[in-house]
């Protein structure tokens, strides 16, 4: 290979690399690397982020979950090729830079004084004249006058004359420095504060991402960060009397401990709510106990007021449910179950075995606040009693959702506590349910609140139980239980019978007694509608009955003859079950009727409910938790000096004109002058015309020596 050859590669490989730092650098390249992080931005912003998988699939269905899962747009801000174009826009503005401050400050030196004479006459702001006094005499004046108002000028003394070169504004091309810094410090300052560095550590120390349960304690060394961490950020859950030293950091893959130089012990949550049910102020105090010293230092953390030690802030992030003890009364659905109670604590799960049957109850939550919308008209009527058609989104979200706006007038008020629990079968799938403590009224009736739902990503749908004469489930539960019952059912068909028809019309009464046998045994599931067909239960299989039995015309009466023939023997029936009790007969009142009717729509509704308990919050402990998020960032002080940088660069560059101007004085006679001007500036405004003027009119008037000229 001949030099010639090796000299022509050299040559080519360097003007690639300039190419490459020429592109890099140029403005169009950032600006493509702008406008793809404000995409991503509002991706960020309008995709929630770092929720639970499912609530994805449910949100875009499995293929497009799957699509957005591989590109990160689950936790954008985290994803690599996030970081990758910050890294990029770093390095293309650093450039940027380089490149053009030594142009910037070399042109802040100069005064451009070698400008020729000639020239002024192709500037757009020029003038010209003759001026009564000698050379020196004018550049004794100008000087002053140009001092005066700001400018900072330099003569050059030629062979016929005197050009006069003098400068105003120069901070405009600073701001061009100060806003390109600030980019380059508020992105340098996002990926000292992001997961980046945590990655970076992970992958020199041979971390990896926890995805399993159970305590901190037991997490192994391989997926916890050592206390000198130099930037994280994380959450620490930590319940009254209890004491917390490791944060959480969620990953996209998984979580990481990292552990802190001190612990946290939290000695009281506060908690004050607005009348609206929203938390107004909550606040913790905590001692923190410091691992190298021993100290113990007492603090208050509020919401904007964190607290610091060794360089990391303690934020006052949400509160939680630390742990809080239930006691649950579990009612059986199914005929020929027992009532049982059941214990544990907020976060737990126990076994619930029914012969074959096994199921786990899993205690997800306890409210004990809950301040709802029970204005009169804020339900907008209706029974809402369809545990398959109710949505809190409409009928009932008036009531059970207190920020819902409504045109009635709202009558805020705290309808109890309720307790949150999800039953997981065999194959793992589980079902949520909300259920409320005591009776809410709703339509003048007072209904215990039953809510289930399949996934996270559904409202609550809410079956409602009318309350007894005690305030209970009791009167309900026992009439359920009455009708799954065949010789309850047959005894009520019996004094129904006797009581609605008269004596000795035996023919009546056989009749009667075989259409409410009927009745009753469609609605309470014991009979199918045809043969081979299940039995569904409830005021659905009458309806399917009658569609199969009744010619059309006919329908609506049988329908009204069917339904009181039910009503009426479903009364009875309660009256059975009171008496099996030792309890007194119901009086046939306006009351007694808002509770059947109640009772009815619910025991219809109730075989539709997907699980064979339903749990009733009996009685609970609370134990509050304080969710403390910890920080230590040192790229903050990064950023707010980027964002300064910000606000000066673009205040100077839209605010501050760069203006240049020429004078060249010229001998024109005895004791005269001719004087020739002219002005450059990087923006032609209507405010620039008048200062021209201003300025033309005072360097031509020899009387304005003493005179300074108005500012523009």
């Amino acid at each position: 290979m001949s030099a010639s050859t090796t000299g022509l590669e050299v040559r080519s490989g360097s003007r690639k690399l300039r190419d490459a730092v020429e592109l890099l650098s140029s403005m169009r390249f950032a600006i493509a690397l702008l406008t793809i992080i404000c995409i991503a931005s509002v991706i960020g912003t309008v995709v929630k982020q770092h929720e639970p998988f499912n609530n994805y699939v449910n949100q875009f269905g499995p293929f497009w979950a799957e699509v957005f899962g591989a590109l990160n747009l689950y936790a954008v801000y985290s994803a690599w090729w996030f970081l990758l174009i910050l890294a990029f826009l770093v390095i293309s503005t650093s450039l940027c830079i380089a490149r053009h401050t030594p142009k910037i400050l070399a042109d802040l030196k100069t005064y451009k004084e070698h400008v020729r004479e000639q020239s002024l006459s192709a500037f757009h702001h020029k003038t010209s004249g003759s001026l009564a006094e000698t050379p020196q005499q004018a550049l004794d004046r100008l000087s002053r006058l140009l001092q005066r108002n700001g400018w900072k000028a330099r003569a050059q003394v030629r062979e016929h004359g005197v050009m006069v070169a003098a400068k105003k504004g120069a901070a405009n091309k600073l701001g061009y420095i100060a806003a390109h810094s600030a980019i380059v410090l508020i992105c340098v300052g996002g990926l000292l504060d992001g997961d980046l560095i945590v990655r970076a550590q992970m992958a020199l120390a041979d971390k990896t991402p926890y995805m399993g349960g159970g305590f901190i304690r037991d997490v192994p060394a391989q997926h916890r960060l050592a206390a000198t961490n130099p930037t994280f950020r994380g959450n620490m859950l930590v319940p009254e009397g209890a004491v917390g030293n490791a944060a959480i950091l969620n990953l996209a893959d998984g979580v990481v401990i990292q552990d802190l130089p001190f612990s946290i012990e939290l000695k009281k949550f506060i908690v004050e709510y607005y009348d609206t049910g929203m938390p107004k102020l909550f606040a913790s105090e905590i001692v923190i106990h410091d691992h190298e010293t021993g100290e113990k230092r007492p603090a208050t953390v509020k919401v904007n007021e964190p607290a610091y030690h060794r360089g990391i802030a303690i934020y006052q992030s949400s509160f939680d449910d630390g742990g809080s003890r239930l006691t649950l009364q579990g009612w059986p659905l199914r005929q020929g179950g027992q009532r049982f109670e059941v214990e544990g604590e907020i976060g737990g799960s126990t076994v619930l075995t029914n012969r074959d049957e096994k199921l786990t109850l899993e205690f997800v939550g306890l409210r004990v606040v809950n301040v709802e919308n029970m204005s009169d008209g804020a339900n907008g009527g209706g029974s809402g009693a369809d545990v398959r058609k109710v949505d809190l989104a409409r009928s009932l979200e008036s009531h059970l959702g207190s920020g819902v706006k409504t045109r009635t007038e709202r009558q805020l008020s705290n309808v109890g506590p309720s307790v949150s629990y999800k039953l997981r079968d065999a194959s793992g799938q589980a079902r949520e349910f909300n259920n409320y403590m005591l009776p809410i009224e709703i339509d003048g009736q007072r209904v215990f609140l039953a809510g289930m739902r399949d996934t996270p990503a559904e409202p609550f749908r809410y079956l409602r139980i009318p309350a007894d004469e005690s305030g209970s489930l009791e009167g309900w539960m026992r009439l359920r239980d009455a009708l799954h019952d065949p010789r309850l059912r047959d005894r009520a068909v019996a004094r129904y019978v006797a009581q609605a028809l008269p004596e000795g019309r035996p023919e009546l009464a056989e009749q009667l007694a075989v259409s409410a046998r009927r009745s009753m045994n469609l609605f309470a599931g014991a009979e199918p509608v045809k043969s081979g067909d299940a039995a569904p239960g409830g005021l659905q299989a009458i309806s399917d009955f009658i569609e199969a039995n009744v010619p059309e015309a006919e329908r609506a009466r049988a329908s009204e003859v069917l339904i009181r023939i039910m009503n009426g023997v479903l009364f009875e029936l309660l009256q059975l079950s009171r008496e099996q009790a030792g309890l007194k007969p119901l009086p046939p009142d306006g009351v007694t009727q808002a509770f059947m009717t109640q009772s009815v729509l619910s025991l219809s509704d109730s075989f539709f409910y997907p699980a064979p308990v339903l749990f009733q919050l009996k009685d609970f402990t609370q134990v509050q938790a304080s969710v403390f998020q910890l920080a230590r960032a040192p790229g903050k002080t990064l950023v707010y000096l980027g964002c300064l940088f910000l606000v000066i660069g673009v205040f100077a560059m839209l605010y501050v004109k760069e203006r240049r101007l020429w004078i060249w004085l010229q001998p024109a006679g005895e004791g005269s002058t001719q004087l020739t001007a002219a002005l450059s500036t990087t923006r032609q405004t209507l405010d620039l015309d008048r200062e021209f003027e201003d300025l033309r009119r005072h360097l031509l008037d020899t009387r304005a020596a003493q005179r300074p000229p108005e500012a523009a």
